[in-house]
């Protein structure tokens, strides 16, 4: 029992930040939902102005919820650079998500409630996928005033910090053979600087 509390204690504000964000989430995305139905099938609109303004409208429940409950208590940036990522990364996924519903009301001609509604859930999930592969680099960015980082560039970088586990030079090169560039490497030749 002292084992859990005491990791209880130790990620306390971690986990009452991701119960926070979850409820954050879980409201915004019936809100998608349910005024993408209400705007759709009720007031008429079309498949995808009733997904565009239901989505925006989710999407700033969702920032106001995280920014003033989730997260109010950690030192923030400008107001203004939350805005423009928060909105330009749910700006594409809003594009994703009428890719979706487009696809399948005109391409497919679904225009029944469940088809919509299912083509509007996996554009939401792609969405959502889309949002949390990209947050972590543009976040980096953003933060650093630097580009995003691309995965290969991070992976490389943790390769080249890491030493050889074939003994080889930090690079990873094996010590007992000539490098493309026709430099050796460990056979007793003096190392030429690349």
């Amino acid at each position: 029992m002292t084992v859990v509390r005491g990791l209880y204690e130790r990620f306390r504000q971690l986990v009452h930040e991701a119960a926070r964000f979850g409820v954050v989430g879980a409201i915004a995305f019936l809100v998608a939902i349910v005024a993408t139905n209400l705007l759709h099938f009720r007031a008429g609109l079309g498949p995808l102005t009733s997904n565009a303004i239901a989505t925006i409208v989710g999407t700033c429940v969702s920032f106001v919820g995280n920014r003033y409950w989730t997260f109010r208590h950690r030192e923030g940036s400008t107001l203004a650079r939350d805005y423009a990522v928060f909105f330009v990364l749910n700006g594409i996924g809003l594009g994703i998500q009428l890719v979706c519903v487009g696809f399948a009301y005109y391409l497919l001609n679904m225009h029944g409630k469940l088809a919509y509604n299912i083509a509007l859930i996996f554009g939401i999930g792609l969405a959502t996928l889309f949002r949390f592969w990209l947050a972590p680099p543009v976040a980096e960015a953003v933060a650093g005033g630097g580009q995003p980082s691309s995965v290969g560039s991070r992976v490389a970088a943790r390769s080249a910090a890491r030493p050889s586990a074939s003994g080889g030079d930090e690079k990873g090169h094996p010590p007992d053979m000539l490098h493309p560039n026709g430099n050796a490497h460990g056979i007793g030749l003096p190392r030429v600087r690349e």
